[in-house]
């Protein structure tokens, strides 16, 4: 097919998926597909790679290279894979229990290799898979709320362990705007190096779909006067505002990461 029809349709195979019905993760789908599109990638040099999960069913839906691996692994497999075939856009993908629990000890090291692919967390703060458990993300008052163990553990912020790591790209976005999903993933996928996505989600089912719509509420553009390439405010709004949505932090060309100059993640 030629880059001047190429269509999102063209990304996806004829597989039925099979997540609950209102789940963020069709629009994810919807999501990778335009941003293939509107940057003219050709199927074949396309590779998705996912953990176990709900949301890991996502390369099985792609008419793309991808590669369904186990639980918490999706990095290091994309990594070898971009070693390996580096003319390929190779993208991982997963939840926040596959990255930010089993697969936690693979972020640090995956972004100090800085390989040039997309890391896309959908962060439902729940195991969704596996009936509705405590994730590593999931908010001392929603396990309160339910009866969910572990209500005196803090839970992980992905974004400021990410940057306290290095990562030259650090993105948030939301289920609920696929546009916007997009537009981050068109962003990621340019960047010459590791670059991470976090992408607030809802499980339907194990939420209710009014945490979509006080997710709707809560959520916001970062301010118009954010400068990506400042570390030091990239930082504070890691810290402070879990909601802001955009690109937090995006690395010059040409710096790298230095832990002694880099602020403290307090």
């Amino acid at each position: 097919m030629s880059d001047a029809v190429r269509k999102p349709i063209a990304y996806r195979n004829q597989c039925k998926q099979v997540w609950c019905t209102g789940c963020g993760d069709y629009g994810v789908l919807k999501s990778f597909t335009r941003a293939f599109a509107k940057l003219h990638l050709a199927n074949e040099k396309i590779a998705i790679v996912s953990g176990i999960g709900c949301s890991s069913r996502l390369p099985g839906y792609t008419a793309t290279y991808g590669f369904n691996t186990v639980h918490g692994r999706p990095l290091p497999i994309a990594t070898g894979l971009k070693v390996a075939r580096p003319e390929l856009t190779v993208v991982a993908c997963g939840g926040d229990g596959d990255g930010f629990a089993i697969g936690i000890g693979h972020i640090p090291h995956a972004i100090r290799r800085n390989p040039d692919l997309t890391y896309f967390v959908m962060d439902n703060s729940i195991y969704g898979l596996t009936k509705g458990q405590a994730s590593p993300t999931t908010r001392r008052e929603t396990k309160e709320a339910k009866g969910l163990v572990g209500v005196d553990e803090t839970p992980i912020n992905p974004v400021l362990f990410v940057l306290a790591s290095g990562a030259g790209f650090v993105a948030r976005t939301q289920a609920g705007d696929m546009a916007h999903m997009a537009e981050m993933l068109q962003e990621a996928i340019q960047y010459p190096g590791f670059a991470f996505i976090h992408c607030l989600s809802v499980c339907v089912t194990y939420q209710g779909r009014s945490f979509q719509d006080q997710l709707d509420r809560d959520v916001h553009p970062l301010p118009t006067d954010h400068n990506p390439t400042d570390a030091q405010a990239a930082f504070q709004i890691a810290r402070t505002d879990p909601w802001a949505l955009g690109i937090i932090y995006r690395r010059p060309l040409g710096e790298e990461f230095d832990a002694k100059s880099e602020p403290v993640a307090e």
